[in-house]
């Protein structure tokens, strides 16, 4: 898939794309047993939907305790792919049972979080990010443009300290920065964001979510520039511990449908979810519309110029100026991200992070209610309660009893500042609205071809 931006004219939405999804879209195939009924214990990887895969990826997480080592979504085979360490044959069969291939690595889970602990202790350079790479099975750390000279000698020679096979440093043209301005333009203090998710605020009144660095820019956001506000910021996390904002209608009347709308088109969201390594996503943002790619990594560290911001989802997914806080979704309609910041642009492309969605619900005590009326939060307590009757079920399969792995499939389908202050990032981010509003439409320069979404790209 392109990361470029799919122009207006050539994003449409096929009639029944996402209407027909919903819980059902979350249930593992059972296709487990052998005819007679019996558990196959060389059962081929499954065919899953990406969100299906996350399901299961968190299920594994549990079961194989410390013998898991991350996993990813390989789209081409849409299988789910799990790292293991160590030569427990007893776990491997019962993920391979669970319905994931299974490959062997050398770097735990502890070990890839220690990296990461003495990057942030030795590295911490503004321009520089590093992410959890399952694919490579290593530390993926960028330095942008800027990290050049000394700072540059210290992130290669921390890299080179962790050992061999450990981490991969690369360059980045661009330079790291929060994209202050997401679906619809929201407008505030002089600085332009996007609407990322319509939520219902802990006290049950409208609210919806954006980037943090937008909530610190200013107290009251307007739907149209200039214009009288429509939100008031109840809380906002930027630098720390994640990148997002909770904003309260200040009309407690409001209509706030849970939907993103894709360049005119009206995408029902049903739900927050955890992304996946390699899953396709969409991003939704004000200035650049509709832009779609991959995860690449999972909780990133990145060191804007304003400061550190940890747990963010690392993609390919191009964004610019005044798409921070936008949306970014599945073609199943499920809520992952808020556009915080990158490098790039959509002409060249580069590197973008985004805010979970699940973790900005857990910090504000919002819900996500989806197209179907049911909360977000409470969809996620019930699948984390499915995934541990799954995991119940897949280990008492490993002491003999074959309704283990059934069980386990069972309960995996229940499952599931850059503010504008004037300094280096969101400051740059902040100019222009017009000139977002108006950007130029741009094509992917890919053959046409046609996501499970419905939102299609024809050239």
């Amino acid at each position: 898939m392109s990361h470029k931006r799919i122009p207006k004219r050539k994003a449409v939405l096929a009639v029944g794309g996402v209407a027909a999804l919903g819980a059902a879209a979350l249930l593992l195939p059972n296709a487990n047993a052998s005819q007679d009924g019996t558990a196959d214990t060389k059962a081929a990887p499954r065919i899953l939907k990406a969100s299906d895969a996350s399901d299961l990826a968190a299920q594994l997480s549990g079961l194989l305790g410390d013998a898991f080592a991350g996993s990813y979504y390989d789209a081409g085979r849409q299988q789910l792919v799990v790292n293991v360490v160590g030569d427990n044959n007893q776990l491997v069969v019962l993920a391979k049972k669970a319905g994931a291939a299974v490959r062997e690595v050398d770097n735990s889970t502890a070990e890839l979080k220690a990296a990461a602990q003495t990057l942030k202790s030795e590295a911490t350079i503004p321009g520089t990010a590093w992410a959890v790479d399952p694919r490579s099975n290593k530390i993926l750390v960028t330095a942008d443009s800027t990290v050049t000279g000394g700072d540059w000698d210290t992130v290669e020679s921390t890299v080179r300290e962790l050992g061999p096979g450990m981490a991969t440093l690369r360059k980045s043209t661009g330079t790291f920065k929060t994209f202050a301005s997401g679906g619809d333009a929201i407008f505030g203090g002089g600085a332009r964001c996007s609407l990322g998710f319509n939520v219902t605020a802990g006290d049950g009144t409208p609210a919806f979510l954006t980037a943090g660095h937008c909530g610190v820019a200013a107290a009251q956001w307007s739907d149209t520039q200039g214009g009288a506000p429509i939100g008031t910021v109840d809380q906002a996390v930027f630098p720390g511990q994640g990148d997002f904002a909770l904003v309260t209608y200040d009309d407690p009347a409001t209509e706030a449908p849970s939907e993103v709308n894709a360049e005119g088109q009206r995408v029902p969201i049903l739900q927050a979810a955890e992304a996946t390594v390699g899953q396709q996503v969409f991003r939704m943002g004000s200035t650049t519309g509709l832009a779609d790619g991959a995860v690449t990594g999972l909780d990133a560290t990145v060191n804007y110029p304003e400061g550190t911001v940890t747990g963010l989802i690392q993609t390919n997914v191009c964004a610019e100026p005044g798409d921070s806080g936008g949306a970014m979704f599945t073609q199943d309609g499920l809520a992952l991200g808020l556009t915080s910041g990158g490098s790039g642009d959509c002409t060249v492309g580069g590197e973008t992070f985004f805010q979970p969605v699940t973790t900005a619900l857990e910090a504000v005590g919002a819900t996500l209610d989806g197209a179907g009326g049911s909360a977000g939060a409470g969809g996620a307590e019930e699948g984390a309660g499915g995934a541990e009757e799954g995991a119940g079920g897949a280990e008492e399969g490993a002491g003999g009893e074959q309704q283990g792995p059934e069980d386990q499939q069972q309960g995996a389908g229940n499952g599931q500042q850059g503010a504008e202050d004037g300094q280096r990032g969101a400051g740059d981010q902040a100019g222009g609205a017009d000139e977002g509003a108006g950007a130029d439409e741009q094509d992917g320069g890919e053959e046409a071809g046609t996501d499970e979404s419905g939102l299609t790209q024809t050239h």
